[in-house]
């Protein structure tokens, strides 16, 4: 019974460090997404006014390229905010993260080998860097197709896509719920 006491009370203060942590880690995560989205302003302040000067791709993606970083911290700051309040690790926004940075690589690529195909810089150390390019591209294309497939599997899951890391019960819950999925309903013949 004091055994059984110590460990629930120790199970609610880990709990608390837990909540306190996690609160901490997305105070930080916004503050980074808020300070990547002032730098991304200031770099898009910079290349609306070269524009009419100088027609760069590379400011037009380094602007792309922290925008997308910070589709990504909002996308994990999303899946602190699940974790504090229902104590679950949800796997889809996890994936939904790397089809972002997926997706991010595949414009950076595509920006630097627009930009190294250009005349006067086609060299043979230049097609070397083409050919490893168009590898990574057509793998990264394969992830992000295996990406969206697992996403649209979990939506599709009758199953929960989290799991319960804190809930005693939720073992016996998903043994009933095992139970009901398997039992035959009257009303089908």
């Amino acid at each position: 019974m004091a055994d059984e006491k110590i460990r629930k009370h120790f199970g609610d203060y880990l709990g608390t460090a837990e909540v306190a942590i996690l609160t901490i880690l997305a105070v930080l995560i916004s503050l980074t997404a808020l300070a990547t989205i002032a730098r991304s302003g200031k770099l898009l302040w910079d290349t609306w006014h070269q524009w009419m000067v100088v027609a760069d791709t590379n400011l037009v993606l380094r602007v792309l390229d922290q925008l997308l970083v910070v589709l990504m911290l909002v996308e994990i700051l999303h899946t602190v905010r699940i974790s504090i309040r229902s104590h679950t690790l949800v796997t889809e926004p996890f994936l939904v993260v790397g089809l972002i940075a997926s997706i991010r690589r595949i414009l950076v690529i595509t920006l630097e080998a627009a930009a190294l195909t250009k005349e006067g810089k086609w060299t043979l150390e230049g097609q070397t860097i083409f050919k490893a390019s168009m590898i990574e591209l057509a793998l990264l294309g394969l992830l992000v197709f295996v990406l969206v497939y697992c996403i649209t599997l979990l939506r599709r899951s009758p199953e929960k896509s989290e799991e319960v890391f804190d809930d005693p019960d939720a073992e016996g819950a998903e043994a009933r719920h095992n139970a009901d999925v398997a039992a035959p309903s009257g009303g089908s013949a």
